[in-house]
């Protein structure tokens, strides 16, 4: 089923691997959903750290997926595939995507979309997808956080970060994470943090011992690597669960894996993207039951940092690889 739509879009595309300024606005044609898939007119795009690195070659999209970055959006449904259960043309939706997020059409599997909650504009409904899946995920299913526990979340100012401290506050947990200046420590202490590290001025280990009665984190959240995998080890509790997410300070280390041992802990990590639907969809289903009505009633809510014209693309990838930003960036498309 369809309505009547044009066959051209605009959409933002990487002309090579590269600086921001190679981001180009291009013309492509207006996709078809497949069986089981809904065309989703776009209306806004999260910006995600994935995006930057595909743009600058180190993160190709996987196979079968669009070229053009963009891992998640918001917007009215155009038109639906063959076998589509769920939406009908005219629902407004968020979706999590494998690529293709940049442009004013997208096609996704029915299963990867979800409605926006309850009061949520389309800015705000892209901000989720990305983050939310990630964060539940990697805390709750692989990191298996319980009410009680300590949360360690590398990174607290980012997107995913603002995301995971709401999250594990929510989940009963105590909440500690570590930025890179006064003013991000300071955001993430508003938006729940129970303390808040600055990196460049404490050593992180030290601190979570200091808060944690010298216990250390239950669960890691990490998207660093690099030096901070022996560190992480050292600033887990027994039982301790490290799940890795990123490597931003290299994806190689030297650690004493002795520590791995006597404190039982598992180092575990993950890529989303790549994974299949059906993956996706059941992460998909828990969310709406568990974190949707927790967005609704405004418990939890995405933390927005900048919002960039589609056009302007490039300017947000520059924002993200500044290091500035808090919270989410999104463009509008709409």
């Amino acid at each position: 089923m369809t309505t009547e739509l044009a066959s051209q879009m605009m959409a933002i595309a990487i002309e090579q691997a590269g600086a921001p300024s190679v981001l180009k606005p291009v013309k492509r044609s207006v996709p078809h959903p497949a069986k089981g898939e809904i065309l989703i007119r776009v209306k806004a795009a999260g910006v995600n750290r994935p995006d930057v690195l595909q743009r600058q070659g180190h993160y190709p999209p996987p196979a079968g997926a669009s070229d053009l970055p963009g891992l998640e959006v918001a917007g009215d449904v155009a038109a639906i595939g063959e076998g589509v259960e769920r939406y009908k043309v005219g629902d407004a939706v968020t979706a999590l995507l494998a690529g293709g997020g940049y442009a004013e059409y997208v096609t996704v599997y029915e299963g990867n979309a979800l409605p926006l909650p309850s009061g949520y504009g389309y800015v705000e409904a892209a901000a989720l997808p990305e983050t939310f899946f990630t964060v539940w995920h990697n805390v709750v299913q692989r990191g298996q956080l319980q009410a009680g526990e300590t949360l360690l979340i590398h990174g607290g100012s980012s997107g995913i970060g603002t995301t995971a401290i709401q999250l594990g506050k929510a989940l009963g947990a105590k909440v500690i994470i570590t930025a890179g200046s006064a003013e991000k420590c300071s955001a993430c202490l508003k938006i729940g943090a129970d303390v808040a590290i600055n990196y460049r001025e404490q050593d992180f280990v030290e601190q979570v011992k200091a808060a944690t009665n010298n216990k250390g984190a239950d669960v890691i959240l990490d998207m660093v690597g690099g030096d901070y995998v022996d560190r992480n080890y050292d600033a887990a509790a027994i039982e301790g669960r490290i799940v890795q997410i990123a490597f931003l300070g290299g994806a190689k280390a030297k650690a004493n894996f002795a520590k791995l041992m006597t404190k039982r802990l598992t180092h575990t990590g993950s890529t989303l993207r790549a994974r299949d639907i059906a993956f996706k969809a059941q992460i998909a289903a828990e969310l709406e039951s568990k974190v949707w009505p927790l967005l609704a009633s405004r418990t939890i809510t995405p933390v927005m940092d900048m919002i960039y014209p589609l056009k302007d693309a490039w300017r947000a990838h520059e924002r993200m690889e500044e290091g500035n930003h808090i919270g989410k960036i999104v463009l509008d498309v709409g």
